[in-house]
């Protein structure tokens, strides 16, 4: 057998391999997306049944008559509270989008020394930052909670923005993504007269857009769905979730449709705001980083 033919064989193989190793995991990937998709596809179609559907046991995955009853319950249920909806909802929104702002921006201030430069204490205080990320809110809520009772911002929008501002997986994602740009920008930048707040607006920040998104969609999911009601007493400062948690559409039996509805109300903000961003974070993501 010629040199070639052995070649087209190996080849022939090769090929084959490949393609069934793609088409496995190309089916690994569908089945966790579908695996993944499966509690908002449940929650949706339970918000659409009507209440013989709904309390049938065991549950279908499926509606056979769609209705929109539970939603009309739930906007009358807000409808009877003496504060507008709208009111709950912009709470939130203006507190999930400023408390996004300002932890991106503070985050990146913060990472670009901590990558770029060599100070005393560095490598503690980027430890205390990893120590930070073992800690859910409900571990650190009494001591923050005193810390803003003690500055006097209960019942004050403070109160759910500074928490969210200060968390360290924003800080941490920039960091890493900092770390990838060569030194050697930076020092050009230096040598033409840049100082450090240009290089990080002009330089670090269009480099790092991959860790700007990200943090931009981990962040405002965590601040929209984890907005205590314990800090803020003042109907008009309450947000949406604590307003659906107040007519009770959650604990009542009877109220289940309705809750499912609220559920789905409330995931569609960061939804969106995913559908928005995604696209660029997968491109973006594809940048395996800089080289000297």
């Amino acid at each position: 057998m010629s040199l070639f033919k052995i070649r087209k064989k190996h080849m022939g193989v090769d090929q084959r391999r490949s393609k069934i190793g793609n088409g496995f995991v190309a089916f690994i990937i569908i089945l966790l997306g579908l695996f993944m998709a499966f509690p908002l596809y449940y929650t949706f179609i339970q918000s659409i049944k009507p209440s013989e559907e709904l309390f049938q046991f065991p549950p279908k995955l499926y509606v056979l008559r769609p209705t929109l009853d539970s939603y009309q319950e739930l906007f009358q249920l807000m409808s009877n509270m003496w504060i507008p909806f709208t009111r709950y909802l912009f709470n939130s929104l203006l507190i999930a989008v400023a408390g996004t702002f300002f932890h991106v921006l503070l985050a990146g201030m913060a990472a670009y020394p901590l990558a770029k430069h060599e100070f005393p204490g560095r490598n503690f205080i980027f430890a205390t930052i990893l120590l930070g990320l073992m800690f859910v809110g409900q571990v650190t809520f009494l001591p923050t909670f005193i810390i803003i009772s003690k500055l006097g911002m209960l019942n004050t929008y403070w109160a759910y923005l500074c928490p969210t501002i200060g968390t360290s997986l924003g800080l941490f994602l920039m960091k890493q993504f900092i770390e990838q740009i060569p030194d050697a920008l930076i020092e050009a930048a230096r040598i033409d007269g840049a100082n450090e707040w240009r290089i990080y607006f002009k330089i670090i920040t269009p480099n790092v857009k991959p860790a700007i998104l990200t943090v931009i969609i981990f962040q405002f999911v965590n601040i929209w769905n984890g907005l205590s009601k314990e800090v803020v007493y003042d109907e008009q400062l309450k947000a949406v979730k604590v307003a659906l948690d107040q007519v009770g559409v959650s604990s009542l039996y009877a109220r289940m449709g309705a809750g499912m509805a609220g559920s789905v109300l409330l995931m569609l903000p960061p939804i969106i705001l995913f559908i928005l961003l995604q696209r660029n974070v997968v491109e973006t993501m594809t940048f395996a980083g800089m080289k000297e």
